[in-house]
């Protein structure tokens, strides 16, 4: 997929003071957060955070689903205190978060496809875009495979796929870099940064070494405030490629159903 988002002199984000109420209180005080327009492809930022209603309330701020209620905030340009500014960059923010549910018995291709068809994409270019994301994200032979029989790291890169079928401009990534293994972060590391070439990210995890693999730079989300940047040495070793073993086939997982 070509994108020309990197020409834009439109930063991705800008968040200034800005505070938002979650649930029965405040999750989100004074928080200031900037991409330059550079960062629009090629670049991305990491936010430590607990999962927490600060996290919940920072994606849905970001995806627009919550108003700030005080303080300034631009997506992509986007004016996020207005109900037609957040409809806006709704549209253009893609969402891959590691709470999201599966519906039973729905294969990897059919969740991939309804995301493609609540982007609004027409049905000609949804399934050439879908056909896209797969291979891209080397999911084709997954792709007839129940969402709920693959595992870990196929489910993880099934989110991203659905998050990025429409091209969005800023992709968020909730959570998808907690909890796995070594050789299982190094792969979808390597996925994630292949598709920040396209599209500023925003990754939030638990762990500044593991969004350190993709992001450029890391902050905390702490107690709803954005502190950083954060400096945490990163331990890793050569990958060997025999440490590269391929996950099961997608035959042997629907057999073992």
């Amino acid at each position: 997929m070509q994108s020309g988002h990197a020409t834009t002199a439109i930063a991705p984000v800008l968040c200034a003071g800005v505070g938002a109420r979650y649930a029965s209180g405040w999750a989100i005080r004074l928080a200031s957060i900037r991409l330059d327009p550079s960062d629009l492809g090629g670049a991305a930022l990491g936010i430590v955070t607990p999962r927490s209603a600060s996290s919940a309330a920072l994606v849905d701020l970001l995806s627009g689903r919550l108003a700030p209620a005080y303080g300034n905030l631009a997506v992509l340009g986007h004016d996020m205190r207005t109900a037609a500014g957040r409809a806006a960059a709704a549209a253009e923010v893609g969402i891959a978060s590691r709470a999201s549910r599966t519906v039973p018995g729905v294969r990897i291709r059919g969740i991939v496809e309804r995301a493609a068809r609540l982007a609004g994409q027409p049905g000609s270019d949804r399934h050439l875009l879908v056909a896209a994301i797969l291979d891209r994200l080397a999911l084709t032979p997954w792709a007839e495979v129940p969402a709920r029989a693959a595992p870990d790291l196929i489910a993880r890169k099934v989110r991203l796929a659905a998050a990025c079928v429409h091209q969005p401009q800023l992709l968020v990534i909730d959570g998808l870099l907690d909890q796995l293994s070594a050789l299982d972060l190094t792969v979808l590391a390597d996925v994630i940064r292949d598709l920040k070439r396209d599209t500023a990210v925003i990754a939030l995890g638990r762990r500044a070494d593991s969004l350190a693999l993709v992001c450029d730079h890391v902050i905390a989300l702490a107690d709803g405030i954005v502190i950083g940047p954060v400096r945490q040495p990163i331990q890793s070793r050569q990958v060997m490629p025999s440490d590269l073993a391929a996950p099961d086939r997608p035959s042997d997982v629907t057999a073992q159903r």
